[in-house]
């Protein structure tokens, strides 16, 4: 699970592996597969970095930089 911060300043844990797309609207907008539209405080940039990390802890795409 990555962290992310709604609009509101409440973090929130979501499991990357259900992530659509990530959109910038201008906020950062991230679809999942349900079609469940989250709006979150962090940038595109920081939510990649965050599940690079996240799947590096796991093992998975251990290469990916």
């Amino acid at each position: 699970m990555i962290k992310v911060t709604r609009l509101n300043g409440v973090e929130y844990l979501l499991n990357p592996h259900i992530f659509e797309s990530i959109e910038v609207n201008p906020d950062t907008t991230i679809t999942l597969v349900s079609g469940k539209k989250i709006i979150v405080k962090e940038t595109p940039e920081q939510v990649l970095d965050a599940i690079m990390k996240y799947r590096k802890k796991l093992g998975v795409f251990g290469n990916e930089e």
